[in-house]
């Protein structure tokens, strides 16, 4: 063999990084002779970059190469120190407050905000008040909510926006503050990098709920310095969203959304990767006007009367807990 051969083969491999390759595929490319010394020469290349560990034999596949992705080591110190982003939680209509978890929640560059909740039970409404809280930093809406086939607004989108009154959406020439994306699927293929990116929400298929975690991963990998807020459904009192243990693989905070009584919703704060105190399994409760106005948001425990069953033992019989109406909380 040649050293020119050896180095177009090298060449050949190195873009193939990451994929599968096999000996039909290396001699049509390299555009061997089969009656050449490099037909049967290849095998001894391959049998060398094994060695080197630049490919992997695949095991039951004769002839199919994996071609290894080649890392450097990172160097750790030396380097700067990035601080925490800020990001601002949604906020009580009435106080003005931030949600009381808030500053407790560290984010950085390129982490994912998880909103999993019930069907009509708010995912939007927090969707649509991190976009309004952050409308400073340009955010970026797609999904199932916000617009049309049609690649127009949504009605309820516009009816929305009116009533999120206390946010100026328009700059001083009208201009949108935000950016509309009618994005339905395909999410990572559209993120704007080192933005707010919405995502609300994402839909699977029943037989492809596994999916979430890549789904999730390849949406992370595209946010640069920015963050990611995305939407799932979940199942009523689910300790997770639609695709189980799946859905927190690339998690950095998550928010798990019930209903909470006749009228409100709960929150209760599901995986954190960083925080300045314990936050994980606090809840909270609120009430939701016009679809977008949060109300009376305050932190809820356990009912010690029923233990959160929402019900008493009453001799042989039970009945509903007078202290906390069922719900099996009261307000801390």
């Amino acid at each position: 063999m040649t050293e020119r051969f050896s180095e177009k083969l090298l060449e050949l491999i190195q873009e193939a990084e990451g994929k599968n390759v096999t000996y039909a595929y290396l001699r049509k490319e390299l555009r061997i002779d089969p009656m050449s010394p490099a037909w049967d020469g290849l095998r001894e290349q391959m049998r060398n970059l094994t060695k080197r560990k630049i490919v992997k034999p695949l095991t039951g596949h004769i002839g199919t190469f994996k071609v290894i992705t080649q890392v450097q080591p990172v160097q750790v110190f030396g380097r700067e120190r990035k601080q925490p982003i800020e990001v601002f939680f949604p906020r009580d209509y009435d106080t003005g407050h931030q949600m009381l978890f808030a500053d407790d929640i560290v984010l950085r560059e390129g982490d994912l905000i998880l909103v999993s909740g019930r069907s009509n039970y708010g995912k939007t409404t927090l969707c649509m008040n991190f976009c309004g809280e952050n409308i400073d930093k340009n955010p970026v809406l797609m999904g199932n909510e916000y617009t049309t086939v049609d690649h127009a607004p949504s009605p309820r989108f516009l009816t929305r926006i009116d009533d999120m009154d206390w946010i100026d959406w328009a700059d001083e020439e009208g201009n949108d503050r935000f950016t509309l994306l009618p994005v339905r699927s395909d999410y990572a293929e559209h993120i704007v990098r080192d933005k707010i990116n919405i995502i609300d929400w994402i839909n699977l298929d029943a037989g492809s709920l596994y999916e979430i975690s890549r789904t999730m991963e390849d949406i992370k990998r595209e946010l640069g310095k920015g963050i990611g807020i995305v939407a799932i459904q979940k199942g009523e009192g689910a300790e997770s969203g639609r695709g189980g243990q799946f859905t927190k693989d690339f998690t950095d905070c998550e928010l798990l959304i019930d209903g909470f009584g006749e009228n409100e919703v709960m929150l209760k704060i599901g995986k954190v990767k960083e925080s300045t105190q314990r936050v994980v399994g606090r809840t909270f409760a609120y009430r939701i006007s016009k679809g977008v106005r949060i109300l009376n948001f305050r932190e809820i425990v356990q009912c010690r009367a029923c233990w959160g069953k929402g019900w008493q033992k009453s001799g042989n019989s039970s009945r509903p807990c007078d202290e906390c109406r069922k719900t099996g909380f009261v307000d801390k």
